[in-house]
């Protein structure tokens, strides 16, 4: 198998390390070109000096330290652009674990670029969806998922027609607060919110697990991935997590993915894809298994409803969506705001109707209406960006 080399969005946080799991279980297949590094500069430089990518970007100017050799440095959401463009050597693969809309931009410049994208940042998706897949048609590039509920269904969906697909489940272990009702939730603390039943993943997707905001995202995600509509998208409560999502044809049947809840599965299903490689991490043992469905209800999980809602209208509805709750997850975690009040604000920037148009709006129009959004409901909370 050729080398591929790797540019990662991202490393420090919870889908980077783990695709470094991945990568190093493979070293002769997998070189890191470019890396992306957060505010965790003790980890930032353990992996910059093991794997001396050729170019690295911090996220601000003062966070640059002394590195044993001399790769390129940048720094901000320039140096993320630089870092994507960056084009060295054939079958390039960008791997984009970036957290939040400043994922965007990147992917489009990686996707110019010529590289193969895997993608774990949700937002993207979300916000420019349309403007993704038509990039990634006019530069004949391949885009795979990461997302476990993602994957899951890439996996059910290989050697069927699409003609052939009736609807996609796609599975919720209902998050951190499953187990509470809405008048318990009135109280409940980012400690609390953080400490998510099944899986093991950064604090924002986290929180919006907790909210089923996430499981929203997912529907508009699959609905641009698989070219599926959204009336035939539903999210599923699973509480065991071990169905990652199903495929129902029309002749009824149903594929599903099973696994244990860890992420190097989809990590390693997108980098290696179509082919399943080899993991050293714990198997599923189906033998005791026991397996719960039902209805997710958007009067339990009302930020599911609003991503839907924003879903249906489309344009500059979803980058409102992805700003407000970006914002408000930043609130919560932030200890400015109630857990409920996240709802409350994401509902509120919906309800603008100063954000329809006519015409599909551009990338740079959507960027810039969702800065503003952000920036506006944070100063509302006294806090200073």
């Amino acid at each position: 198998m050729s080398m591929k080399y790797i540019y990662l969005l991202g490393a420090c946080g919870s889908i980077g390390t783990q695709t470094l799991q991945v990568i190093d279980q493979y070293p002769e297949e997998y070189k890191i070109i470019g890396m992306s590094v957060g505010s965790n500069l003790k980890l930032a430089k353990e992996l910059i000096e093991r794997y001396k990518p050729e170019i690295v970007c911090f996220r601000k100017e003062e966070h640059i330290f002394s590195i044993s050799y001399q790769p390129k440095i940048v720094f901000g959401d320039a140096g993320l652009l630089t870092v994507a463009g960056y084009h060295q050597y054939e079958n390039e693969w960008f791997v984009n674990a970036l957290v939040g809309v400043s994922g965007l931009l990147p992917t489009v410049e990686a996707i110019k670029a010529y590289k193969t994208i895997a993608l774990a940042n949700k937002e993207t998706l979300v916000v420019a969806g349309d403007l993704i897949n038509a990039l990634v048609q006019e530069y004949k590039v391949t885009l795979l998922p990461i997302d476990s509920e993602h994957s899951a269904i890439l996996q059910c969906l290989r050697g069927e027609a699409d003609k052939e697909v009736e609807k996609l489940w796609i599975t919720a272990s209902g998050g951190s607060f499953r187990n509470k009702t809405r008048e318990e939730l009135v109280h409940v603390t980012v400690e609390d919110a953080l400490k998510h039943p099944n899986w093991s993943m950064g604090s924002k997707i986290t929180i919006d697990s907790a909210t089923m905001m996430n499981k929203g995202f997912e529907i508009i995600e699959a609905h641009y991935l698989f070219n599926v509509p959204y009336e035939s998208i539903e999210a599923l409560y699973h509480p065991e997590s071990i169905v990652h999502s199903c495929v129902q044809f029309k002749d009824g049947s149903i594929k599903a993915q099973l696994g244990v809840s860890d992420m190097r599965i989809p990590i390693s299903y997108a980098l290696s894809y179509p082919s399943h490689r080899t993991l050293d991490l714990d198997r599923l043992n189906v033998k005791p298994c026991t397996l719960h469905f039902d209805t997710l209800s958007i009067e339990r999980y009302p930020c599911l409803g609003y991503a839907l809602e924003a879903a249906k209208k489309g344009g500059l509805y979803l980058a409102v969506l992805n700003a407000s709750n970006e914002a408000a997850v930043h609130l919560f975690l932030t200890k400015k705001i109630s857990f409920l009040q996240i709802e409350q604000i994401i509902w509120n920037e919906l309800q603008n109707k100063e954000y329809e148009r006519s015409y599909i709006p551009s990338l740079e129009e959507r960027i810039s209406v969702g800065n503003c959004i952000y920036a506006k409901i944070i100063k509302e909370y006294g806090e200073i960006i």
